[in-house]
């Protein structure tokens, strides 16, 4: 059903109404929303709109009939209402300030990301030719990401905007290695824990610089041939970190072991659970994660949402029961990257978890009245508003998509609390 235009005097509340003037000349936090006081009609009445559209399937009750307008509500002065008025002023200015000091810690987080990015793609460079440095900045890179991970107790988990759609080996390794260390965090395990595990789940697929790019690359299915021959990064990573005199026992032993899986069916030796070492077990479920999402085979690829879930329903016998519960919990039911539809029905992207509020994610809604530079990011914590359930990107219209950019490359950073 459409919307219908009613004059103000005929709202109440429980009707949805839109407001029929842009975002930065009222108030409220949005053009649309349910009425759900007398106070509101108060204002919507006051700031001078003549009249509003209302939409019936999301209202509670009807307009109020004209033939019975009367002031049921008691007048209040205008002096009263300016307050009042003025009050949700000053409330929607800070909320756009919150906004905007968010988008502040986001860029700021990018940033760190992109840096982290390089040294990762120079470490890479090196890995052949100059393997000791190469472990050498690695080292220095793990201490700068644990450093930022340990600051704070609080930390937040950002979806990154990722220049590159295709130096793939660099965005998992970092996925990978960011994952890994918020289960170390989570299992309580020491800095240095924390260190060698990351440095462990960077280097995890190092042996994938000997394979053909063609196969890296390839977007349809590997032949049976290609796929054993992609098999073989664990084996020539293996051999290459063997040569580097410095390398830790403790990143061989994953790179070797990353695609066992507990109950015997990984490869390449089937070893089963406790078989398979502690810092292996977390970077295997990181590594099945990240790699679910982003599938070379388009059609094989899963939103976050669906990954997660496919993972809690169909592999709980592949990897430790603890770490994948760990991972689920801290990425949250609805993960970063994630299109949501919301109890108010508008749709928006989940774009950070806190792991102080891991139920109520922060979240871009979508509202084709305010520049996307501007977007509501709603804390759901703060709000009545739900996530109601998880949106697969190619159902949304073309212009929801465009503004919100659901992205095919989705990368996670940490920046904690200041």
């Amino acid at each position: 059903m459409a919307s219908i235009k009613i004059t103000v005097d005929r709202i109440q509340p429980g009707l949805h109404v839109r407001l029929p003037v842009k975002w930065n000349d009222h108030p409220f936090l949005f053009n649309s929303f349910k009425i759900k006081s007398h106070e509101q009609v108060r204002i919507i009445r006051h700031l001078g709109i003549k009249y509003v559209y209302v939409n019936m399937q999301q209202s509670d009750t009807d307009p109020l009939p004209v033939q019975e307008v009367v002031e049921a509500i008691e007048a209040e002065t205008n002096e009263a209402m300016d307050k009042r008025a003025n009050q949700l002023w000053e409330e929607k200015l800070q909320r756009i300030e919150t906004m905007s000091a968010y988008r502040r810690r986001v860029v700021d987080c990018e940033k760190e990301f992109e840096r982290s990015l390089a040294r990762m793609r120079a470490v890479m460079t090196k890995i052949r030719n100059r393997p000791e440095q190469a472990v050498n900045e690695a080292t220095l890179l793990v201490e700068d990401i644990v450093d930022r991970l340990l600051s704070d107790e609080d930390v937040t988990l950002h979806m990154m905007n990722g220049k590159s759609e295709f130096e793939d080996i660099y965005f998992h390794s970092l996925n990978v290695a960011v994952l890994s260390m918020l289960i170390g965090k989570a299992k309580k395990m020491n800095a240095e824990a924390i260190k060698q595990l990351a440095f462990a789940a960077l280097f995890h697929d190092m042996g994938k610089v000997k394979i053909p790019t063609a196969i890296l690359r390839k977007t349809t299915p590997l032949t049976e041939p290609e796929s054993n021959y992609l098999k073989l990064h664990t084996k020539y990573g293996l051999e290459l970190a063997q040569h580097i005199e410095s390398f830790p026992e403790s990143a061989l032993t994953v790179i070797a072991n990353h695609h066992e899986l507990i109950d015997g069916s990984g490869y390449p030796a089937g070893l089963k659970g406790d078989q398979i070492d502690c810092f292996t077990q977390i970077v295997a479920v990181a590594n099945a994660y990240d790699t679910l999402c982003h599938n070379q085979v388009v059609a094989k690829q899963k939103i976050p949402y669906i990954a997660l879930s496919h993972l809690y329903k169909n592999c709980k016998h592949l990897y430790n029961s603890e770490n994948l519960s760990i991972l689920i919990k801290f990425m949250g039911v609805y993960p970063p990257g994630t299109v949501v539809q919301l109890s108010n029905n508008m749709v928006g992207m989940v774009i950070s978890v806190n792991s102080a509020n891991l139920l109520y994610p922060n979240v871009l809604v979508y509202d084709p009245s305010v520049p996307r530079a501007q977007a509501p990011i709603i804390d759901l914590a703060q709000k009545e508003i739900k996530i109601v359930n998880a949106v697969l990107p190619n159902k949304l219209p073309d212009k929801v998509k465009e503004y919100l950019n659901p992205r095919a490359r989705i990368s996670y950073f940490f920046d904690s609390e200041d």
